[in-house]
């Protein structure tokens, strides 16, 4: 079986080095699916999950706050503004981050004010997704 390497750091350290079947990522135009000998390809992601398919079928899940994605042929690089294993994520920190985004979203008052509040809407929704996938995924 054809493999890729993967590796998926951030600005805390490595969070995955490996080989994968295949990788899908939430590119900011989409989520893309990465297999071995994929083109070169340089995107940003924004924030949700990567999932990395590991050659013996079991998957990784990693959640990622934004950066940036690298394919080569032979090699995935991740390269996260924060990446935490879906598993360790605090589903109550994310409802709360969630709140306060939404709080602040309601009380603007200028346009860098709006901005970080949808960043931090779009962040703690992510992780809430990812929670809930990787629960659903635990029920099956």
């Amino acid at each position: 079986m054809a493999t890729i390497h993967v590796d998926i750091v951030s600005a805390e350290g490595e969070i995955f080095t490996g080989e994968a079947a295949m990788v899908f990522a939430p590119a900011v135009l989409g989520e893309i699916g990465i297999a071995p000998r994929h083109a070169p390809l340089i995107t940003t992601l924004k924030p949700g999950e990567v999932r990395v398919q590991l050659p013996s079928g079991e998957e990784q899940h990693i959640y990622v706050s934004g950066g940036a994605l690298e394919i080569q042929p032979h090699l995935v690089t991740v390269l996260a503004d924060t990446a935490i294993r879906a598993k360790d994520l605090d589903e109550a920190a994310a409802l709360q981050a969630k709140q306060r985004a939404e709080e602040a979203l309601s009380h603007r008052t200028g346009q860098v004010e709006l901005a970080e509040a949808q960043g931090e809407l779009a962040r703690a929704m992510a992780q809430l997704k990812a929670i809930d996938r990787l629960r659903k995924l635990k029920q099956q």
